[in-house]
């Protein structure tokens, strides 16, 4: 909300990057799906570039009001998907890899003279810094953003009472995660993925909203 208050035209640049990097991601999950032999997101209509069908109502609101927020979980069932392990694998990461195409495709589109300057340039950015935070956050191995489904299969048997603990406290330790700055400012979850999100956008020869 501050930064509405602080640039008008970069919040809602920044909400339409994550309307679009929500989307897409949810998308991929549900494209990638289907291909491996999994209907339930299709049969639910998720495999769609439609917002509506991707973003959740009440993670948008948390979006607006607190600076994080979520899509509509897209159902999978690993016993439908085919390749074994690295299918429902494959499918989890197609989400964060989505957001990194898009990171990819900001920076073809801001190579363009007429994108590289005015409140097109900036729509460009922040839709780039969106989904370099994005890709960033769901690489985390806490259930269930994605990275705990592509790391967790490949655990050793040791480690099983592990995955089941975090599979079941995983959401409570990722909340707390974003509450602890409200006791402890100086430990931000969000600072640590901002500062991780950099070389990602330094690769690609793009600038952030914020340093």
């Amino acid at each position: 909300m501050s930064l509405f208050s602080q640039s008008p035209a970069a919040a809602i640049a920044v909400l339409l990057g994550f309307a679009v990097g929500i989307t897409l991601h949810e998308a991929a999950h549900a494209w990638s799906a289907m291909m491996l032999g999994d209907d339930t997101a299709y049969r639910q209509g998720r495999v769609t570039l439609n917002p509506a069908s991707h973003l959740d109502p009440l993670g948008s609101i948390m979006l607006l009001i607190a600076g994080f927020g979520w899509g509509r979980p897209t159902p999978v069932n690993p016993s439908k998907t085919r390749g074994g392990v690295l299918g429902p694998v494959a499918v989890a990461a197609a989400g964060p890899l989505s957001n990194l195409l898009i990171v990819a495709l900001c920076a073809l589109l801001f190579r363009l003279p007429a994108l590289q300057s005015g409140y097109l340039a900036l729509i460009v950015v922040a839709v780039a810094f969106v989904n370099a935070l994005l890709f960033v956050f769901n690489l985390i191995p806490i259930p269930p953003l994605d990275g705990s489904k592509v790391i967790f299969p490949f655990l050793p048997r040791s480690l099983d009472g592990l995955v089941v603990f975090m599979n079941h406290y995983g959401p409570f330790i990722l909340l707390a995660l974003f509450l602890l700055p409200w006791l402890v400012p100086s430990l931000s979850i969000f600072g640590y993925i901002l500062r991780l999100s950099q070389p990602i956008l330094q690769a690609f020869g793009l600038p952030s909203l914020f340093y």
